[in-house]
């Protein structure tokens, strides 16, 4: 069964970037389950690169509720929208806790990351050209990880609502997931 975890970077609720990704999941079969998490509700400490130190303690708390969310989806959709050509800050964080999580023995998580799909969607207000760096970060996590890299669903949009007015962008979000069952 596939399960996709939707980790909503924006700084605002119901944004364009968390409405394109949610007009995209309509089109997810009715048996794929779907779990969508704002990081404002889950805020992460400062990232410390520990690596070098002592063993790290197990997560808790957001922390926590992130590497088990991470952990059991299938499909991991990194919604952000675009912020200064890459990932917010919220999202930026919560990818560097990816590298911690790397050395909690017990959540073995480069290996259980590896049969899983990353996804990104994100809503810009320029050119679709501005987001080259942010679909490489993604793409180049996905690759270290050894995980499958699905694309990024790019949209138009600045204040808010404006996505609804990218039909370009909408028609292809009502494909976008559909490599999932393949």
């Amino acid at each position: 069964m596939s399960r996709f975890l939707f980790v909503l970077g924006s700084s605002r609720r119901d944004g364009n970037t968390e409405q394109l990704a949610r007009h995209a999941a309509r089109a997810l079969p009715a048996d794929v389950e779907r779990q969508w998490l704002w990081l404002g509700d889950h805020p992460l400490p400062t990232f410390a690169d520990t690596r070098h130190d002592n063993p790290l303690p197990p997560p808790t708390g957001n922390e926590k509720l992130l590497l088990d969310a991470t952990l059991a989806a299938t499909d991991i959709v990194i919604a952000s929208p675009l912020y200064w050509y890459t990932v917010s800050n919220s999202t930026k964080a919560y990818l560097d806790y990816w590298s911690n999580w790397l050395r909690v023995r017990e959540a073995d998580f480069k290996a259980r990351m590896a049969p899983k799909t990353l996804w990104g969607v994100t809503a810009l207000a320029e050119d679709t050209s501005q987001a080259e760096a942010l679909e490489g970060m993604l793409r180049r996590s996905a690759e270290y990880l050894r995980m499958r890299w699905a694309g990024v669903l790019l949209g138009n949009g600045s204040k808010p609502g404006d996505i609804r007015n990218d039909t370009e962008a909408l028609t292809r979000a009502e494909t976008f997931f559909l490599p999932a069952r393949v």
